[in-house]
């Protein structure tokens, strides 16, 4: 009955909410100021331009640090950053479990190990094996790790990896070969210059890489495009060319499979853009291409099956079974490399989702394919085995907790443990085992609460879009909240690149905003991945509006059920969701009070010569393009200003360290609100990547800022 008493008030607020509002979108601008003037701003490191950055930083640090409510939230940051009650997330090699940790002892982190039985015990006993805070000091460097790329050597009967270390936080790394067993760099073993990069063990004297090899080596967004074979004992510059793609390519990177009997075939793909690729086999004189959809992702070998999740509908030539977009697929990889090349054995189904599922994820164990997946909009585990006479046997999802998001935490082809985790809205990080043959779940780990959850509630609505698209969105609450439309509301979105959010742990959100008093919503809009690639490519290039129609739909229906109002309404967004915050903030600024825009894309007519952005035309379109120009025209947040709009307080939140999203979309959107005298605050961290933060400090430090700034704009 209380669902329905809902559901009729807001269909009458609906209907008063559109007989009363006058303001709609701003018209587009196409603004035909001298954006010139501006220019100056995307030399990163120029001294014109960080004297610029600094002075903004001033100014608006003077404004928020000295708010009375910014050291409490900056108190609440670091004890949460700095909290030891935290699951640490591993990868099993042999009988170890490796993790990566951060805390306020250790601000780069330790690179550790433990037995896999004192893992899963309540105090493990950890071993460092790389303490990076040493690491810098000892190189004098801001040494940010990456990751490893690992290789078993079985007749050594140990472990060589690749560790990435990145100065800074940028995406460019410097690799070095790293001794597990001993714990120590492989002196006059593999050392890589630092590159945006990728690496892949074909044995253990032999890498292939993609990396700079020098002038033109290079894609127009900035990665390589030409794989090498590179043999131990020689110089990085001797490596031998095995494949190359092509200047106008995304790039090219190298892929290593491993049959049953542990033989390796070396393998690329080349990214012609960013949502199709190539595939390749190198194991003969010329490259064989695997003839397979290029908009399809490949997730691995399980029993000898080459698996892909397709992102386009596909009829194998010649054969009778036909699959959809979404669905994941295999066929026997040996068939296909005996015939070299030349015959595409039987494609098979693995799994299926429904209208409203997705697959999120695909990791195999040495038992089973475990498919991760969303439901709705919750996530779920599901196994599959393989039977080469049964085929492919889907089980039950594994029995975790409900209406939540469950991942995989760790699976490996070599290993038979998994781990599993799961969280929600308002339930801490857990971590369990998973026996597959027994469909059974074991906690072994879980968060203690970071907040006190019992006042709150989770709801799940949907929006009606512009086109009569139904959008689901998530409204954390008090359970006491009155529908009067006076509750400061934080909206956050993203829209791209079919990333799904889904229901997430965050303490920050319940420690420095709902106990605050206020309230939290996620909207699933389409450009994101929730119901698979159709709801991504709805909003592709020319149709992105769509994206942001729906953004605006979930605004205004949760005013129209009471929960807020535009003048307790703000709104979040990072990289392409900081271009989401643009696009509010230009379009439907009577809609929002306060918008925390982060690393954001903002100049739309050169995003596509900045950096990684000409990777990204796929998703927005191409300026050099006509029609695709003038839609996005329309739609550039920095070009689309109005000189007589007033507008909310927007605060930019950038990284000048980002070689991702190149920092001038926030210095020259800034800079152009700064000529009109509008008023807006900025601020950029000197070091820190695309997450504009390099540490633990960093990162607590950049979240009482935006909470100070959300309350100033929202609670007073």
């Amino acid at each position: 009955m209380r669902g329905t008493i809902i559901a009729l008030s807001a269909a009458f607020l609906a209907a008063c909410a559109v007989q009363e509002k006058t303001v709609t979108k701003q018209d587009p601008i196409a603004s035909d100021f001298d954006s010139q003037a501006h220019l100056f701003l995307e030399e990163v490191e120029g001294e014109k331009a960080l004297n610029w950055v600094r002075a903004e930083n001033e100014r608006s640090l003077a404004l928020l640090e000295t708010d009375p409510r910014y050291a409490t939230l900056k108190q609440d940051a670091l004890d949460i950053v700095n909290a030891k009650e935290r699951i640490p997330y591993g990868t099993v090699r042999g009988d170890m479990v490796y993790n990566f940790w951060q805390d306020e002892t250790n601000v780069r982190g330790l690179w550790r190990r433990t037995l896999v039985e004192d893992y899963e015990s309540e105090t493990p006993n950890w071993e460092t094996v790389i303490d990076f805070d040493k690491l810098a000091e000892e190189e004098g460097k801001n040494w940010v790790y990456k990751g490893v790329e690992c290789h078993f050597d079985r007749y050594q009967d140990k472990y060589y990896c690749m560790v990435s270390l990145s100065d800074g936080g940028k995406d460019a790394v410097v690799q070095r070969e790293f001794d597990l067993q001993n714990k120590s760099f492989v002196e006059g073993g593999f050392v890589t210059t630092e590159a945006k990069q990728g690496a892949a063990w074909l044995n253990r004297s032999t890498l292939l890489i993609a990396t700079d090899w020098g002038e033109g080596t290079l894609t127009e967004s900035g990665y390589p495009y030409i794989v090498k074979e590179w043999r131990r004992g020689t110089p990085l510059e001797e490596a031998e060319e095995i494949f190359r793609g092509e200047p106008t390519d995304v790039g090219a990177w190298p892929m290593v499979l491993e049959l049953e009997g542990g033989s390796k075939f070396p393998g690329a793909i080349r990214a012609e853009t960013f949502f199709t690729s190539s595939k390749f086999w190198l194991g003969t004189e010329v490259p064989i291409a695997w003839p397979v959809p290029q908009k399809s992702d490949v997730q691995g070998l399980f029993k000898d099956q080459f698996l892909l999740v397709l992102k386009e509908d596909w009829a194998p030539e010649g054969q009778e079974n036909t699959f959809r977009s979404g669905d994941l697929v295999a066929f026997d990889a040996p068939s296909f490399l005996k015939s070299r090349g030349e015959e595409l054995p039987d494609v098979s189904l693995v799994f299926r989702p429904t209208a409203k599922q997705a697959i999120e994820g695909v990791a195999i164990s040495k038992e089973a394919v475990l498919i991760s997946y969303t439901d709705n909009v919750t996530g779920l585990i599901a196994p599959a085995s393989f039977d080469y006479k049964a085929g492919w046997t889907v089980s039950p999802p594994a029995p975790l907790p409900e209406k939540g998001n469950a991942g995989i935490a760790f699976a490996d082809k070599q290993s038979d443990t998994i781990y599993l985790n799961y969280e929600g809205f308002l339930n801490p990080d857990s971590l369990y085992t998973f026996d597959v043959a027994a469909n059974a779940v074991e906690e072994i780990k879980s968060l203690p609460a970071k907040f006190d959850a019992d006042p709150y509630v989770v709801e799940q609505f949907e929006a009606i879009s512009t086109d009569g698209v139904k959008v689901p969105y998530f409204v954390v609450r008090h359970k006491e909240t009155e529908l009067n439309g006076d509750t400061p509301t934080l909206q956050y979105g993203y829209g791209g690149f079919q990333i799904s959010l889904t229901p997430s742990y965050s303490p920050f959100i319940g420690k420095m905003w709902l106990d605050n008093g206020g309230a939290y919503v996620l909207a699933n809009i389409r450009g994101g991945g929730e119901f698979g690639p159709e709801w991504h490519q709805a909003g592709l290039k020319t149709k992105r509006q769509i994206v942001y129609d729906d953004f605006i739909s979930v605004s205004e229906d949760i005013i129209a059920r009471g929960l807020t109002s535009s003048d307790r309404l703000g709104i979040q967004g990072g990289s392409n969701g900081g271009l989401l915050m643009g696009v509010m903030f230009t379009q439907r600024p009577d809609l929002y009070s306060a918008i925390v825009c982060q690393v954001p894309l903002l100049d739309m007519l050169r995003y596509h010569l900045l950096l990684a952005g000409a990777s990204w035309v796929d998703e927005y379109g191409d300026p050099d393009i006509a029609e695709e120009r003038a839609w996005l025209e329309q739609l550039s947040p920095y070009h689309n200003i109005n000189p007589s709009t007033e507008y909310p307080e927007i605060f930019f939140v950038t990284s000048t360290k980002d070689d991702r999203v190149h920092p001038a979309h926030a210095r020259k959107m800034a800079h152009r609100l700064q000529d009109l005298g509008k008023p807006f605050l900025y601020y950029e961290n000197i070091d820190g990547g695309h997450s504009a933060a390099a540490n633990l400090k960093e990162a607590a430090h950049r979240r009482a800022l935006e909470f100070t700034y959300l309350a100033q704009k929202l609670m007073d």
